[in-house]
């Protein structure tokens, strides 16, 4: 269950060792946690939220991606520090996530991730679109959430990345 303190906020200069720490614990190996560092700074638009629960407990990333000419934005790296996890963290990160692209004016956000997670935000698989992503994945797992209806009209293509997400 969520904690009732728990609050979402934009990544602030002071917060950089604590999203490389949260990356690296949620992470199998530290490669999440150094992609961040590497395209901080490098991308724009760039939104990056914390969890703050006594401390930063989970970040999330979005960053742009192309679709042929069109502009989109990417989720990921998301994550939240193992002893926060299913509490809400990742909840509460994603839905600020979505609504703070939107808000930014971004129509479309591609995730790459897991279908019975992300699914419940709206994400739906992209190859039901004829969109599919750079990389080698499951198609169900590749999918994005129209943030304007229909936004995905005419869209099809290959999603490209920032090439920093090549070393991942």
């Amino acid at each position: 269950m969520k904690s009732p303190d728990l609050k979402i906020r934009p990544e602030t200069h002071t917060d950089v060792s604590a999203i490389r720490a949260v990356n690296t614990a949620a992470f199998p190996t530290a490669a999440e946690a150094a992609l961040v560092d590497r395209l901080r700074g490098r991308l724009q638009p760039w939104i990056s939220l914390v969890a703050e629960a006594g401390g930063v407990v989970g970040h999330i990333l979005f960053t742009p991606v192309q679709l042929g000419a069109h502009s989109a934005m990417a989720l990921g790296p998301m994550a939240v520090l193992p002893g926060h996890q299913r509490d809400g963290v990742g909840l509460a990160l994603v839905r600020a996530g979505l609504q703070a692209c939107a808000d930014a004016g971004h129509n479309l956000v591609f995730v790459l991730g897991h279908p019975d997670y992300y699914t419940r935000f709206g994400f739906k698989p992209t190859h039901a679109f004829g969109i599919s992503c750079e990389f080698q994945a499951p198609p169900e797992a590749f999918m994005v959430a129209e943030l304007q209806p229909g936004a995905l009209q005419g869209m099809r293509g290959i999603v490209r990345y920032h090439a920093a997400f090549n070393d991942v």
